[in-house]
C-alpha cells in the first residue's frame, strides 16, 4: 500500500521539497496528499501549487480561537484520509484536541538531540551548554512540547570554533535525509508507529535510530 502523507508547513517548504522528490524517484512508497499551512503566502503552499498538490491554507486570526484553527485545519487533513502526518517546518504548537485525533501518526522534526534543547534557539544552547555534539530528530507529535517518543536522531560534532548559525548548517545538511529515511522507513513497513508499541524491524524500539552515513537508519549501538 502507498503512504499517504499529508505535510503541515509554515515556511519555504525546503522539508516539502525534499518529501516530494524523494516520493517522485520512489525513494518512498508513497505520495503527498495534502499540504496545510498557517501562512497562506508560504513558499510551501506555492511549492503545493506548482506540485499540483492539494493545499489548505489559512491565517489563524481569520478564527475566533486556537482550536477552532486547529479544527478547522484537521478537518481538511482528515479529509485527504493520510496514513501519516509529517510537521516539516510547522512553526505552531497543535492542540492536544487536534492530536488526539491522530494518535501516533503524526511525526515532527526538530534541530536537537531530544530530550536536549527543546523549543527555540537550539544551536545557540547546544554551544552554551558545551555539548561535543549536536543534531536533529525525529519524534512522534504528542500534546507536550518536543517529549513525544524519539524515532530517529542525526548526530553531528560541534566544533570549538562554531557559531549558532555555523552549526545550524551543519545540522540542516543532516535533517533532509533524516526525514526522508524516517517517512521512507515508515512506508516501507520496517518502522511501525503501532498504537501499544514503535517497533523496528518487528521487534519494539528501545532507543531511537542512528541515521548512517549512508542516509540510512540502523538500530543504535
Amino acid at each position: 500500500m502507498s503512504l499517504r502523507l499529508a505535510v503541515l508547513a509554515s515556511g519555504r517548504g525546503s522539508n516539502l521539497g525534499a518529501l516530494l522528490a524523494a516520493c517522485a524517484r520512489g525513494c518512498i512508497h508513497g505520495g503527498v496528499v495534502g499540504v496545510f499551512s498557517d501562512k497562506p503566502l508560504s513558499g510551501a503552499i506555492a511549492l503545493a501549487g506548482e506540485a499540483g498538490v492539494h493545499a489548505w491554507a489559512m491565517k489563524p486570526n481569520a478564527f475566533e480561537t486556537r482550536d477552532a484553527f486547529d479544527a478547522a485545519m484537521f478537518d481538511a487533513i482528515d479529509a485527504v484520509q493520510p496514513d501519516l502526518i509529517v510537521c516539516a517546518g510547522y512553526m505552531r504548537i497543535i492542540g492536544a484536541v487536534a492530536i488526539a485525533r491522530f494518535p501516533n501518526r503524526m511525526i515532527n522534526i526538530h534541530p536537537s538531540l531530544l530530550p536536549r534543547h527543546t523549543g527555540l534557539h537550539t544551536h545557540q544552547r547546544a554551544l552554551e551548554a558545551g555539548d561535543a555534539e549536536h543534531g536533529a530528530s525525529v519524534h512522534i507529535v504528542i500534546p507536550e512540547l518536543d517529549a513525544g517518543p524519539v524515532l530517529a536522531q542525526a548526530r553531528v560534532p560541534v566544533h570549538g570554533g562554531d557559531t549558532a548559525e555555523t552549526l545550524a548548517a551543519r545540522v540542516l545538511a543532516r535533517e533532509h535525509p533524516l526525514l526522508l529515511a524516517s517517512v521512507a522507513a515508515v512506508a516501507s513497513g520496517a518502522l511501525r508507529l503501532d498504537a501499544d508499541a514503535i517497533r523496528w524491524q518487528g521487534a519494539p524500539l528501545r532507543e531511537p535510530l542512528r541515521l548512517g552515513d549512508d542516509d540510512r537508519l540502523h538500530a543504535a549501538p
